[in-house]
């Protein structure tokens, strides 16, 4: 039996890429909560595009531990710390840790920057806003069975 979802509408064309992004990024909103992350709206500047900047707590992280990726239309934030095996811990309660934290990105969000300072990570994203185009389609004779 086929599955009726609110983009199953007949006068919605090719939007069954949308039901699987919303699928994708409901399986990985689940997860520790580790690193927490805000998100927020700047202040738009003059004539510049939407900006978004995504922070994440990532304290005991260098540079070198972190990395960025876009694929596919998903920005992947992942953490890697080595353990240090010169140290000797009486007690350890801040354990070297990994995550993986991503976000799906809508069409037309691209990511400009990200910057590691006092132990937040900072990602800036820009919404494109695609040039409005009206085309006039002219009516011919029979359609093509392509």
């Amino acid at each position: 039996m086929a599955r009726l979802t609110r983009l199953s509408s007949p006068m919605l064309l090719g939007f069954e890429e949308i039901e699987s992004l919303i699928e994708r990024a409901s399986r990985k909103s689940s997860g520790d909560g580790y690193p927490p992350y805000n998100i927020e709206r700047l202040p738009q500047l003059g004539d510049q595009p939407e900006r978004l900047r995504i922070t994440l707590a990532v304290a005991g992280f260098a540079d070198e531990d972190l990395e960025v990726t876009v694929e596919d239309s998903t920005l992947m934030i992942r953490g890697r710390q080595s353990e240090e095996t010169e140290r000797e811990f009486i007690y350890r309660g801040i354990a070297a840790r990994q995550f993986q934290r991503s976000f799906v990105l809508a069409d037309g969000m691209e990511v400009r920057s990200a910057g590691l300072r006092n132990g937040l990570l900072e990602i800036d994203l820009v919404r494109l806003v695609p040039e409005r185009l009206v085309r006039r389609i002219e009516i011919g004779g029979e359609p093509s069975s392509d």
